[in-house]
């Protein structure tokens, strides 16, 4: 069992790589910073690029960790991915995606949301 709320975010971003990387995403960066926020994972699937939030909790919760994605972190989100979108000079489709990951004892279950939601315009 993962003993602090960092270890078990490790863990559940390391679960969904290999995950997305299953499914034939190609994994361009991870944890990437511009200033104070964060992109977990930011992959390529054919010809999108997909930023992925990653989710966590451990045990049985009243809230879905998908709750923790918040308007504000949306827009963080929104901010990051344009700024790597810039900085790297893409000029492809983004998609926004969050994955969950709840730990119980012995297993965990990964959900994938694709389209979690859309920037604004």
């Amino acid at each position: 069992m993962h003993t602090t709320t960092k270890e078990t975010g490790d863990a559940a971003e390391e679960l969904a790589q290999k995950y997305l990387i299953k499914l034939g995403y190609q994994i361009l960066d991870t944890n990437w910073y511009f200033h104070h926020l964060e992109l977990d994972i930011v992959a390529q699937d054919g010809d999108q690029l997909v930023i992925v939030e990653v989710k966590s909790c451990t045990g049985f919760r009243y809230e879905h960790p998908s709750e923790a994605v918040t308007n504000i972190k949306i827009n963080r989100l929104i901010h990051a991915a344009e700024a790597y979108i810039y900085i790297h000079h893409l000029k492809i489709e983004t998609r926004f995606d969050i994955i969950t990951v709840i730990f119980y004892k012995d297993k965990f279950e990964l959900e994938h949301f694709k389209d979690a939601f859309y920037p604004t315009l």
